[in-house]
């Protein structure tokens, strides 16, 4: 019986995680452009029970947080610095984004780490700072190509989350969202299948409960992030430890909707 009502409170705790569905933006739309795709996009992504975040581009945020006002949609920043002010030209403090309305902020993403060479120490420090400012980190994770075909994939992916979560209280993780994004489908049209995604996303569960315990590991959302479209949304949502999309290019166009009700 003990076994039947232990089975029972996991399903209730899943169950009771909110799908998030978030689009990000990268750097795409110009502030008026940004406005416009709010509108398109208003009432082709009504659904109250998804969390639906726009991640936008720096110079769209003050826009989109006033285009969206009276929707069911909250604004993400897609980076920030953990400083609180001073001398980093071109940089944007988490103060600077709470105060102009953002509520998620993206850390980690493949592009930054890859591009901008940022490092899981200084990814640490940025979600120190966005829990001290009171957002929401969407953390992202992922292996490259090679790593998967090395069979390396989840020692890659705990070795991120231990160092990007080192010091991080278990009530902090459970309300912040983990995107796993293997760099091998992002932007390539290349996707996980949904039993790959489902097998990650449910190593870094498990990594999670090694870390803290059951209750935070079935509390945080973990979304999939490798070209998550319309055409194969249903399916990687309905895995069970599958909580939501970061999107990339199909946040852009009105099929973000058809994932929003998948």
């Amino acid at each position: 019986m003990a076994v039947e009502h232990a089975g029972c409170f996991e399903m209730e705790e899943k169950m009771a995680r909110k799908k998030i569905i978030a689009g990000n933006w990268k750097m795409n739309k110009t502030p008026s452009e940004a406005v416009a795709l709010v509108e398109e996009l208003k009432d082709l992504v009504k659904n109250d029970e998804v969390a639906v975040v726009y991640c936008v581009p720096a110079i769209d945020i003050v826009p989109v947080v006033e285009a969206v006002k009276g929707t069911n949609v909250e604004v993400g920043a897609e980076n920030m610095y953990f400083e609180e002010s001073g001398a980093y030209t071109g940089e944007i403090s988490a103060a600077m984004l709470v105060d102009a309305g953002v509520k998620y902020v993206i850390l980690g993403h493949s592009e930054r780490r890859d591009y901008f060479k940022e490092d899981d120490c200084l990814l640490n420090k940025k979600v120190k700072k966005a829990f001290e400012a009171g957002l929401t980190p969407i953390l992202c994770c992922g292996e490259s190509l090679e790593q998967r075909e090395l069979g390396v994939t989840m020692d890659w992916i705990r070795l991120q989350i231990k160092s990007d979560l080192s010091g991080i209280t278990a009530d902090q993780v459970k309300a912040m969202v983990i995107a796993y994004e293997p760099i091998w489908a992002i932007g390539t049209g290349k996707t996980a299948t949904a039993d790959q995604a489902q097998e990650v996303c449910k190593g870094i569960r498990d990594c999670i409960a090694e870390m803290y315990d059951a209750a935070t590991a079935d509390a945080v959302r973990i979304q999939y992030g490798g070209s998550m479209n319309a055409g194969n949304a249903a399916e990687l949502l309905s895995k069970p430890d599958i909580d939501g999309g970061l999107i990339g290019g199909a946040s852009l166009k009105p099929d973000f909707g058809k994932i929003v009700n998948a």
